[in-house]
């Protein structure tokens, strides 16, 4: 039997399977369903930019001339709320003439946490670093020293507050998480008895309820004569908040860990804290990068909860801006979508830090 071969004819080139338009194509208007929704889908789009745009920049003002915004109020933006009381919303109830230290000091701590998050940095000057600059930070903000006013912890407010809660908070939060998920999974029964109870209690009420214990309850319980700042109630109760849920993410990451590591370290003749150190923590943190920084971002917006002990931080103060005068207050949801911003960029910054980790560690790749 002979097989006779026969050319075929040419077939047209196939679509583009790369780019954006393919990416349409493929995503947006693969079928005839998929195509109506997304016209829809566009056309809503459209129309809720072109509202959005109307109302914020086209009839909005931007100057601190209230008549004016009273003239558009309903109709556009009055972003001159924000030129009129952005100093306020900002720096809380710290006195104007002294602006200049809380933004030289929020600068130094912020410029400490970005060069921390370099590997480069990674080094042991890096707990000198921070030394150092909590000691500039608080002699700026507190006064007292080098001709600087003094300036109670009570008038501290605005972002600067909101920043210091956070990073303070964050840096002692961090190894007590540690510590209290290595505790839990210890073998003597009174230390993990102890770090079961402490998250368990700390888990089992409110942020806000810890606050108020900190601020109103403690006081009556210290000795007479004896006073602790509120501020340092506040940054202690936030950080032991903190770090009993953090405790648990990094205790999921402990146990995720194949139990062979550990034998395999018993092996080699390695100490329990050598084992912690070298195989065991850096596994199993960058496991849970996303989770730990998910509770880094929940502490950073948890913040606001301080107003309850008279705090004013950054949503703090701009209640305190806009109740204060009764002529700007119409105006709240403009000041509100600027505190927004300013929440909406540090944690997408945090966000985008988590996964440039997760990248580093290889984590998030398929293996």
């Amino acid at each position: 039997m002979t097989t006779v071969f026969k050319s075929s004819e040419a077939r047209p080139m196939p679509g583009r399977s790369e780019g954006l338009l393919a990416w349409f194509r493929a995503n947006l208007f693969s079928s005839m369903g998929n195509t109506v929704l997304s016209v829809l889908l566009l056309a809503l789009g459209v129309w809720v930019l072109s509202a959005s745009m109307d109302w914020s920049v086209v009839q909005a003002v931007f100057g601190a001339n209230l008549q004016a915004c009273n003239d558009v109020r309903g109709v556009g933006a009055c972003w001159g709320v924000i030129t009129e009381k952005g100093r306020l919303i900002v720096m809380g109830r710290y006195p104007e003439a002294e602006h200049w230290r809380p933004v030289i000091a929020t600068a130094l701590m912020l410029g400490v946490v970005v060069i921390s998050c370099m590997p480069r940095f990674w080094n042991k000057a890096l707990p000198l670093i921070w030394a150092l600059m909590l000691v500039v930070y608080f002699i700026l903000m507190k006064g007292g020293w080098m001709g600087l006013t003094e300036v109670d912890t009570d008038q501290w407010g605005g972002f600067p507050l909101t920043v210091m809660l956070t990073v303070i908070s964050m840096t002692l939060a961090f190894p007590l998480a540690i510590f209290v998920a290595l505790g839990r999974r210890s073998n003597m029964p009174a230390i993990k008895a102890l770090c079961t109870l402490y998250v368990e209690l700390i888990r089992g009420v409110p942020l806000i309820t810890v606050l108020f214990m900190a601020s109103f309850m403690l006081p009556l319980f210290m000795p007479e004569g004896v006073k602790i700042d509120v501020l340092v109630r506040v940054v202690v109760g936030i950080t032991l908040f903190s770090a009993a849920y953090m405790a648990e993410v990094i205790r999921g990451g402990l146990q995720a860990l194949p139990k062979g590591q550990t034998e395999a370290a018993a092996t080699l003749g390695l100490t329990y804290w050598q084992t912690q150190r070298m195989i065991v923590l850096p596994q199993a943190l960058a496991t849970v990068v996303p989770s730990i920084m998910n509770t880094f971002i929940g502490l950073f917006k948890d913040t606001s909860l301080v107003t309850i002990v008279s705090l004013y931080e950054l949503t703090g103060a701009l209640g305190l801006a806009l109740n204060s005068d009764a002529d700007w207050r119409p105006f709240k949801i403009e000041a509100y979508l600027f505190i927004t911003f300013i929440y909406f960029a540090f944690c997408f910054a945090m966000s985008r830090y988590s996964l440039w980790i997760e990248e580093r560690t290889a984590v998030s790749k398929v293996r």
